[in-house]
């Protein structure tokens, strides 16, 4: 037995520094070198190589023991659809002055009209839908993230409200984050959190993941009883689901 792991085997778990994480392993595409982030699950049965729809990061997960040569050797064999994944990809759109930004379906230009005081606004004029932001140019974006969540937060709060009321059912706290893994989730005890991209999509969607969520207070699953209750307060879900399928990736690029 190599001295190292003797010496590990005679210091309590509890004492034992966690082993680094494994570096990342660098591939060369077409447009340039990139990074793969590599983690290591003990519960993964092969290496599985995803991106994240949202910053365009690559990482590698794998499970236990795969030699160091071997993941690099998966990698390369995945660099084609690598890059043809990374090409379909829309591209970001930061929240500046003059870029077009989807509100509750909609699409918006972001306009910027001077460093005076006034509140973030929808207006409908001669070029069609416009964000109105006052400040700085500096915090245009800031300014467009805080509008945006707060009228997310306006909207799923009534939305969920009508239909806890539709049901019968209590709910607690309402908040909106930046989630990736999921459009809302509903805990134990009745809070519910939403991402803010919701208000990005329009109504129907944003009223259907506020259903599918407090749905979640009689069924904390979703079994045939549960998607029954869904059914009863949106008839029509399924069109909001296959339209958060088509449509849902690309709202993760808009703002930061």
């Amino acid at each position: 037995m190599a001295p190292s792991r003797l010496v590990d085997l005679l210091i309590p778990p509890r004492l034992r520094k966690p082993p680094a994480p494994p570096s990342p392993i660098r591939i060369e595409m077409r447009d340039g070198p990139r990074e793969i982030a590599v983690v290591v699950r003990p519960a993964a049965r092969r290496m599985i190589l995803r991106i994240d729809r949202r910053t365009g990061g690559a990482t590698l997960t794998l499970p236990r023991g795969v030699a160091r040569f071997r993941a690099e050797q998966f990698v390369q064999s995945q660099a084609g659809w690598l890059e043809a994944r990374l090409k379909a990809l829309p591209p970001r759109v930061a929240f500046t002055d003059g870029a077009m930004v989807p509100v509750r379906g909609v699409m918006h230009r972001i306009r910027h009209v001077g460093s005076g005081r006034g509140a973030t606004h929808l207006e409908t004029g001669p070029e069609g839908s416009v964000l109105m932001v006052h400040g700085t140019p500096e915090a245009v974006p800031g300014r467009v993230l805080r509008f945006l969540r707060a009228e997310a937060l306006a909207d799923l709060t009534a939305a969920s409200r009508r239909h806890a009321t539709a049901l019968g059912v209590t709910i607690g706290r309402i908040s909106v984050k930046d989630t990736v893994s999921r459009w809302g989730s509903c805990s134990s005890r009745g809070d519910l959190a939403y991402s803010w991209r919701l208000i990005l999509a329009p109504p129907f969607v944003l009223d259907y993941l506020a259903a599918h969520e407090v749905a979640h207070r009689l069924e904390m699953n979703h079994s045939a009883r549960y998607w029954r209750n869904v059914r009863l307060l949106v008839p029509d879900f399924r069109v909001a689901e296959d339209w958060l399928n088509r449509h849902g990736p690309a709202l993760h690029h808009y703002g930061p």
